[in-house]
C-alpha cells in the first residue's frame, strides 16, 4: 500500500474503470485505476466523511489534502460550490484527479504536492481522509502544519477509523487546535471537525 503514497507509477500496469456512488441524493460516476487508494469502490471513510461534514456558508475555499482521484474535493464543490486546490504525491492519482475535475467541469485546480510543501496561500477548509499509513509521526506533523494554512474562521475536518487510532489522534489534535468536536461516529470512523 505504500505505493499510494509515492510519486511515480511508472511500473504499475494501467487498468482504468469508472466508478459510481451516491452522496446527498447526489450522484457521482468518477474514473479510478491501478496503484490509486480504494480503486474500485467509494472508500468508507471518505463516504462517512461527505455524508456526517456540511459546512458552514462562510466557507469559499477549501485544500483537498491527499485528494486521490479527487471525490472529495469534487463532490465538495458540486454540492457546496467551494473552490478547491487538491493535492497528492501520487502523479496517476494527480491525472485522475484532473480528469474527473474536466468531466464535472469545476475550476479545482490539481497539483503535486508532498503534504504542505508546495502550498502557498490559506484556505477555509482543509479536509481529508489521511494517509494513515505514512506512520503517526509524519501523520501528527500533517495535523500540526495544517494550522498554519487556515483562515482565522477557518476548519481542519478529517476523518479516522478508531481501529486506526482516532482515539489518539483526536488528543494530538486538542494540543493544536483550540476547537475539536466529533462531528458524527459510524461503522468506526470518527470525523473530526478542528478551529483555531
Amino acid at each position: 500500500m505504500s505505493h499510494y503514497f509515492t510519486k511515480k507509477h511508472d511500473t504499475i500496469k494501467s487498468n482504468p474503470l469508472e466508478i459510481a456512488f451516491r452522496v446527498h441524493e447526489e450522484d457521482f460516476i468518477m474514473i479510478s485505476d491501478d496503484g490509486v487508494f480504494s480503486k474500485t469502490s467509494l472508500d468508507r471513510g471518505t463516504a462517512v466523511l461527505l455524508d456526517l461534514y456540511r459546512p458552514s456558508k462562510h466557507i469559499k475555499t477549501g485544500l483537498d489534502l491527499g485528494c486521490g482521484y479527487g471525490v472529495i474535493g469534487i463532490v465538495m464543490h458540486k454540492l457546496y460550490n467551494i473552490q478547491f486546490d487538491m493535492v497528492d504525491v501520487n502523479d496517476r492519482a494527480l491525472y485522475l484527479a484532473e480528469e474527473n475535475n474536466k468531466r464535472y467541469r469545476t475550476e479545482n485546480t490539481v497539483f503535486y504536492s508532498d503534504g504542505f510543501e508546495r502550498i502557498e496561500q490559506t484556505y477555509d477548509l482543509i479536509i481529508s481522509n489521511p494517509p494513515i499509513r505514512i506512520g503517526k509521526e509524519a501523520l501528527y506533523q500533517l495535523f500540526s502544519k495544517s494550522k498554519e494554512y487556515l483562515t482565522p474562521k477557518g476548519e481542519f475536518v478529517i476523518v479516522i477509523n478508531k481501529k486506526h487510532g482516532a482515539l489518539s489522534a483526536e488528543n494530538h489534535l486538542k494540543t493544536v487546535f483550540q476547537e475539536v468536536e466529533i462531528m458524527g461516529k459510524r461503522k468506526g470512523f470518527y470525523v473530526f471537525q478542528c478551529k483555531n
